[in-house]
């Protein structure tokens, strides 16, 4: 069995952390929070999002603020998300494994229903073996969920699974499965930050297929 990649879906193949950050910031403005850098936010990102919160303002949310701010937050989101487009590279990466008989697929935290129409519209969902959203809490993490979509592929041995994320949540969903792990730069994370999950770090799509590849082969 060659390397299967699992592919994240923000922040990976979706450039999208200007809208993030543009985002985070109307919706903290909403709620009386000062506005964040990207260099900052960075810094504190985490899965699950609530930890994000509590590492800025010191207190965890309640359940009653969590959802006030999740609403705030995709609200703003999901107006800008409409300008942004894929990262450099993935539409050509994409389409070129599939067409080299080897298989990817795409799990990712975003809302199943909205998820979809985002990767159709950029003409790549025929690319996946599956494409799996998040259908329940927004306060989860992620390991649950790359657990059933493994499940969901068939894939019968974890260790020939690379998962392809920009947040260390990824390299923990991908550790919980048995699975490898490559982050990439170019999302929620600083360098700095994706070095501390112990897994290769790399500035490009294309270089972290290469060292998918190099780790299959291993």
């Amino acid at each position: 069995m060659s390397t299967h990649l699992v592919w994240d879906w923000n922040g990976t193949l979706f450039h999208d952390i200007d809208a993030v950050i543009e985002a985070t910031n109307a919706s903290f403005a909403e709620l009386g929070l000062p506005a964040i850098t990207l260099e900052r936010y960075r810094e504190l990102y985490t899965v699950p999002v609530p930890r994000f919160y509590e590492r800025l303002t010191g207190k965890l949310p309640t359940d009653a603020e969590w959802a006030v701010m999740d609403a705030a937050f995709h609200r703003h989101y999901w107006v800008l998300a409409e300008r942004c487009g894929l990262a450099e590279g993935a539409a050509e990466l994409l389409a070129a494994r599939p067409a080299s008989g080897r298989t990817q697929s795409l799990c990712s935290l975003a809302p199943h229903e909205q998820l979809l129409p985002m990767v159709t519209s950029h003409g790549i969902t025929g690319h996946f073996l599956r494409v799996d959203g998040r259908t329940g809490s927004s306060s989860t993490g992620k390991a649950e969920q790359m657990a059933r979509h493994l499940t969901a592929l068939g894939i019968p041995d974890p260790r020939r699974v690379v998962v392809i994320g920009d947040a260390l949540d990824d390299a923990a969903a991908a550790a919980h499965v048995g699975a490898h792990a490559v982050l990439y730069t170019g999302g929620s994370h600083s360098r700095a930050s994706l070095e501390s999950a112990g897994v290769p770090v790399v500035d490009t799509l294309a270089e972290a297929v290469e060292e998918a590849e190099r780790i299959g082969r291993g």
